[in-house]
């Protein structure tokens, strides 16, 4: 932090102090040194924020990863948007309840340290911006000042139909016949058909975009298959190019790989070894890339992609970047945005870009009743940070190593998995219901993968208005209630302003829900009035949700 201090202010006057050493007039120079001192620490206590909280205020934003701990509470340790994104979404974005936001161009630390957010930047002074005094008012002044709506949405089919993944089934594994498999007992179980991804390992090696011929007889024979099933085909795909390979050599030779400090090809290393990888902030590489890419779609006919990689987490090293403005983070927004040109993405990281039109997903999350708890503020909190398209991981988790080894599974965890999901913008499927689940527990979850697909056109819309006017779709309960004691609800949330979603997140059969004022519908056509907490009965069967009336 205090790096770019010395420089600023010791340089200058290092000839001045030379020549007065010279001149041996030690006072002066004394004087001189204890005020250049003075003036760093100056300078450093002006890129220095502490924010005072105003009565009852909490505080959200940064990391999405960190959602399940917003509002922040009074003590949270230093994060640095810098040097890790926690396996999603950054935003140097932060608001509050009372009304007030914190924006800032480049990447900040941040701690909380007896309820006063203290902000610290290499490169700004950040101060709060008074814009309400509500969570909503707070959001819909910073997005249209800083991440405005786009106006466009990603594909409709997003939204109304489940996501198919191969990660958890076939890991490092990914094959046309097991592939083919999966998508045939998906859609023999009653499941909908929605968009089919499949995960790592299928290219040949990273940055050539041909599959495996050994396990890829005929790729185009399986798209069209997929295709003709009712499925949308997207493919894995990361920055990483294998070295010492011919796409290395021609990439190098075209300058279009991230360089270290000393000029020559970084080696970055990540979760599956050590690669070169492309320089995102050199518009000719991404586009050679788009090009590969939209070579890749005419040749198997493939819809789109799943954009994976690009953390700053693994960007360790001093790098040369083709535009000399940028920064890891700058690397990762850019590596983000190439999903812009391909109506079928995804993304799991990202730096800013809020509002655009990229599906956003939750990072990989363990299969335990902790991670199925983990989903409703870490989705909350993405919506309040502009990435309103966002699907909460995979029906289960993602993680894949939580799922080796498991000799019999959590059934009533895996179904209560599902019911979250259904009535979030997305759902995505990736271990097979139909594999570890008992007959009567596949159906529940193919009935909750049609009720999403039922609810689809409403979700649609929901997608539409955020497109214009910044307003998440799965909304925080402050958000929508603001001050109505709901600032520390994590286990329910708003699907838009007409339904009050309470799912199971533990074993059990019955939960506590909290109804603001009004009178509200349940999904078993009994009404209630508000404001009420009150216990219900929840069988493994039942996703509560509650419609709101209007009269």
């Amino acid at each position: 932090m205090i790096c770019s201090f010395f420089f600023i202010y010791f340089c200058p006057l290092r000839i001045l102090i030379i020549n007065l050493t010279i001149m041996k007039r030690k006072a002066t120079l004394l004087f001189l040194v204890t005020f250049v001192l003075l003036l760093g620490a100056v300078a450093q206590e002006k890129l220095k924020t502490v924010i005072e909280p105003l009565q009852n205020e909490r505080w959200w934003g940064g990391f999405v990863a960190l959602g399940n701990q917003m509002p922040f509470n009074d003590h949270l340790r230093m994060q640095d948007m810098s040097r890790n994104n926690m396996n999603n979404q950054v935003v140097p974005f932060m608001l509050s309840s009372e009304g007030r936001y914190i924006w800032a161009e480049n990447p900040f630390c941040f701690e909380v340290k007896d309820g006063q957010l203290i902000i610290y930047s290499d490169s700004e002074k950040i101060e709060p911006v008074k814009a309400g005094t509500t969570l909503k008012e707070a959001l819909l002044a910073a997005s249209a000042k800083h991440f405005p709506p786009s106006g466009k949405i990603p594909e409709p089919t997003f939204f109304s139909l489940p996501q198919y993944n191969t990660w958890i089934e076939l890991m490092y594994d990914q094959n046309q016949e097991d592939i083919m498999n999966y998508a045939h007992k998906a859609v023999e179980n009653g499941f909908p058909q929605g968009v089919f991804m499949v995960d790592d390992n299928w290219q040949r090696y990273y940055g050539n975009f041909d599959f495996k011929t050994e396990r890829f007889p005929d790729p185009k024979g399986m798209t069209d298959e997929l295709h003709r099933m009712g499925f949308k085909v997207m493919l894995w795909v990361a920055p990483y190019v294998s070295p010492d390979s011919p796409e290395f050599r021609e990439l190098e030779a075209k300058g279009y790989l991230l360089k270290d400090k000393n000029g020559r090809t970084a080696i970055i290393h990540w979760w599956n070894g050590y690669s070169a990888c492309y320089d995102t902030t050199n518009p000719e590489a991404m586009n050679y890339l788009k090009e590969q890419l939209k070579a890749n779609q005419e040749k198997y006919g493939i819809d789109g992609f799943k954009f994976d990689g690009g953390d700053v987490a693994y960007m360790t090293g001093e790098y040369t970047f083709h535009d000399k403005n940028a920064n890891v983070n700058t690397f990762m927004e850019k590596w983000a945005e190439i999903g812009l040109s391909f109506p079928y993405n995804e993304l799991r990281a990202s730096w800013k870009l809020g509002g655009q039109a990229l599906v956003q997903r939750l990072g990989d999350k363990d299969y335990s009743w902790r991670a199925t708890q983990l989903l409703i503020p870490d989705m909350t909190a993405a919506g309040l940070l502009g990435h309103y398209y966002t699907c909460p991981d995979m029906v289960g988790g993602g993680q894949f190593g939580a799922f080796l080894n498991v000799k019999k599974f959590d059934e009533e965890l895996i179904v209560r998995s599902c019911q979250v999901h259904a009535l979030m913008p997305m759902m995505q499927f990736s271990v097979a219901p139909w594999r570890i689940l008992s007959k009567e527990n596949v159906a529940i979850c193919a009935k909750y993968a049609h009720l999403h697909q039922q609810m689809g056109d409403y979700i649609l819309e929901l997608a539409k208005h955020a497109s214009k006017t910044g307003e998440p779709i799965v909304r925080h309960m402050e958000y929508q209630y603001p001050h109505q004691g709901f600032i520390d609800c994590k286990d329910q949330f708003m699907l838009g302003d007409k339904y009050l979603v309470a799912p199971m997140l533990t074993s059990g059969t019955s939960r506590t829900v909290m109804l603001p004022k009004g009178r509200w519908k349940d999904d078993r056509g009994k009404v209630f009035k508000g404001p009420r907490t009150m216990t219900i009965d929840v069988p493994l069967e039942r996703l509560p949700y509650f419609e709101k009336l209007t009269k």
